[in-house]
């Protein structure tokens, strides 16, 4: 991903992104939990206190082995594609006890119960972390809307929805990275009576963090913000807030 330096209002981010306590440490926003090594040279960063840093750190090693080990349909550290993974499970056999507790078997597939709540608090932090490092908008508190599930489980229709990039024609806040990312077009548009009229419209596209494991997708609207998430291209994920 390219390297941008945020140039918008600081006064809009005070202390920890996520508590808003002090900010004593410097946060990866995504978890380095999620990318593969050679990690990228620039990774987003925001501040965070000590405690949010590191309370996240179970919750984010549990949904980063979960999703690994539901798209290779197994908890053997000796058959998983991600080392980074297979190293975890080996290290902690408690980890690998539940989920292979949660394994099972449907259909001919293998699919895993889940810890919802823990899935959410994680992609609710990934995505206040964006909000801040994209687009300078702090989001505390729980999202307004947020729903996540499986790319292949949603329909057609949703996925073109989910993956288009914010078209819009207002800009987001002055001086964030979001804004400096935006790609300007013009659309002719013509009438019934043979009329045209040009409309300019700002186009925000998707920043991958790491190929095949990692992208997001930051859209200010003005009165709500929406950070899209797709981890290891398998797992979506939306959040709102409404500013």
């Amino acid at each position: 991903m390219d390297q941008l330096d945020d140039y918008a209002d600081q006064r809009l981010i005070n202390g920890c992104i996520y508590c808003g306590g002090y900010e004593d440490t410097r946060e990866h926003v995504p978890s380095k939990a999620f990318l593969d090594p050679p990690l990228p040279s620039y990774l987003p960063v925001v501040g965070a206190c000590r405690y949010c840093n590191n309370g996240f750190s179970l919750d984010e090693q549990y949904l980063a082995c979960l999703i690994e080990c539901v798209t290779t349909g197994t908890t053997d550290p000796d058959q998983l594609t991600r080392e980074r993974v297979a190293k975890a499970l080996r290290h902690s056999q408690a980890l690998r006890a539940k989920l292979e507790k949660a394994r099972y078997q449907k259909d001919g597939r293998t699919h895993f119960m889940i810890e919802p709540e823990r899935v959410k608090r994680v992609l609710s932090k990934l995505a206040q972390g964006h909000a801040v490092f994209e687009l300078s908008q702090p989001c505390s508190g729980p999202p307004s809307r947020m729903w996540y599930a499986p790319l292949e489980s949603l329909t057609e229709e949703q996925r073109d929805s989910f993956e288009a990039s914010q078209i819009g024609e207002t800009f987001g806040e002055v001086g964030s990275r979001g804004m400096q990312r935006l790609l300007v077009t013009q659309l002719t548009l013509q009438s019934s009576a043979g009329e045209t009229s040009s409309v300019n419209l700002l186009i925000n596209g998707w920043v991958e963090v790491q190929e095949g494991r990692y992208r997001y997708h930051g859209a200010d609207y003005g009165d709500e913000v929406t950070i899209k998430i797709v981890l290891s291209e398998y797992l979506a994920c939306e959040a709102t807030w409404a500013m």
